[in-house]
């Protein structure tokens, strides 16, 4: 009802790369969070951050992937999903142990931001991605695959 306003957006890979640094500034502050209401609304940004994230990630994915190699990334991608959270989980649960459950959080949400930015800036052709353009115009992306 609310992503009307994607269709706007042509900077993909910006936008994948902005979304999830909000992703990890929403986590950070809610680990900061004394009050449950703030703690819930840092949560509900998470949670829209995340939303956006995959609208944008999704429409690369179907701008950029030819149809001979979608099985295939497909499994990668499902791979990612469903182990990612796992592993961050045994991640955070690690750090909690060794620095508290707040820094685990916070610094969660600090190297989510920093891994993010870190990313963008050894993908430079992710980071430039313009839909406007389309997939002829990015044919490093596939041939990476």
């Amino acid at each position: 009802m609310t992503s009307g306003w994607t269709r706007r957006v042509h900077r993909n890979g910006r936008a994948v790369v902005y979304a999830a640094c909000g992703w990890g500034v929403a986590i950070a502050l809610f680990g900061l969070a004394d009050v449950l209401w703030l703690a819930l609304l840092c949560l509900a940004a998470a949670g829209g951050a995340d939303a956006i994230s995959g609208v944008f990630r999704a429409t690369i994915w179907n701008e950029t992937i030819p149809d001979r190699l979608r099985g295939r990334l497909a499994g990668v991608e499902m791979i990612s999903w469903s182990s990612g959270p796992m592993l961050g989980n045994a991640e955070a649960g690690i750090a909690a142990a060794l620095v508290g459950l707040r820094g685990s959080v916070i610094g969660g949400g600090v190297m989510s931001v920093l891994g993010t930015v870190a990313l963008a800036a050894s993908l430079p052709r992710f980071w430039g991605y313009d839909a406007r353009h389309g997939v002829d115009a990015h044919p490093d992306l596939i041939e990476a695959v």
